[in-house]
């Protein structure tokens, strides 16, 4: 299953696309990501049969390991894709929150999206090598 992440702004050469790089080269599974401008420019069609995730504050607080089972479901149950949509300064579009698998949060702060790319990034690796039973991983 391809894990996609589809975020709206341009994340540029700093330490937070470093970030998203290092573990990017981590996931063993299939990866990508995908820049969009921060308003207009056409989100890529979506396969049929995908998981869409949209990160929203007001979403779902998923720990790790109940993150690594929702991916497991969807790879187990044939889904050909879990994108991943962040959006611009004013959120999603309305159609991207009502049509979204889950809506999912990293608490109840609120995030810079470069922040939120570079920290999804992370979780997406994590969530992996907990189904690759890694040892890095420690429960409570």
């Amino acid at each position: 299953m391809l894990l996609h992440i589809v975020a709206r702004g341009r994340i540029g050469r700093g330490p937070e696309a470093e970030l998203v790089d290092r573990y990017a080269r981590r996931i063993a599974w299939p990866f990508r990501v995908t820049e969009l401008p921060d308003s207009g420019g056409r989100m890529p069609a979506l396969e049929p049969n995908s998981a869409l995730i949209a990160l929203d504050e007001k979403g779902e607080q998923l720990g790790s390991v109940e993150l690594a089972r929702k991916l497991e479901r969807w790879r187990d149950d044939g889904r050909r894709e879990a994108r991943f949509l962040i959006g611009a300064a004013d959120g999603h579009a309305a159609a991207d929150r009502d049509t979204a698998d889950l809506l999912l949060a990293f608490g109840r702060a609120t995030w810079p999206h470069l922040m939120a790319r570079a920290m999804l990034a992370e979780q997406l690796w994590r969530a992996t090598s907990i189904l690759a039973n890694h040892p890095y991983h420690r429960d409570g």
